[in-house]
């Protein structure tokens, strides 16, 4: 997938590069949690992947919806998402799961999606501020 694809109309909810970003993170924390340190800490691993999963997935529910309303209503729930993710990496971290170097990586790209995420729902707000104000 072409995650550089210049700025234009969206088709999908796959155009969106917040979503090509968190799909890519959750696939990588994903791997991360089958590797060897999180098999006798499945219970974190489960929950670690639930909440990496469900950013990309409320992105795309959010924006299949079809209303300026819900996108911006299954954002807000990605974001939360991605702060459980968050911390569920750092208690990784802390517990010897992960070493410095992973995390500050995870960290890194978790804080991308932030940024995306954020900008996204500033945008959709807008759009419904001036929705608003035309009607």
């Amino acid at each position: 997938m072409n995650i550089s694809k210049p700025l234009g109309h969206v088709n999908s909810y796959r155009d969106l590069v917040v979503w090509q970003k968190a799909k890519t993170l959750a696939v990588d924390v994903y791997k991360l949690s089958l590797s060897q340190p999180f098999d006798r800490h499945r219970s974190l691993a489960d929950q670690i992947n639930r909440a990496a999963v469900s950013v990309p997935s409320n992105i795309a529910e959010g924006d299949e919806r079809g209303t300026n309303k819900d996108s911006l209503r299954f954002l807000l729930i990605a974001r939360g998402s991605l702060a459980e993710l968050e911390t569920q990496i750092s208690i990784a971290k802390e517990i010897g799961l992960i070493t410095s170097a992973t995390w500050d990586q995870v960290i890194n790209r978790i804080e991308e999606v932030a940024r995306l995420i954020g900008g996204t729902i500033k945008m959709r707000r807008a759009r419904d501020e001036s929705s608003r104000t035309r009607a």
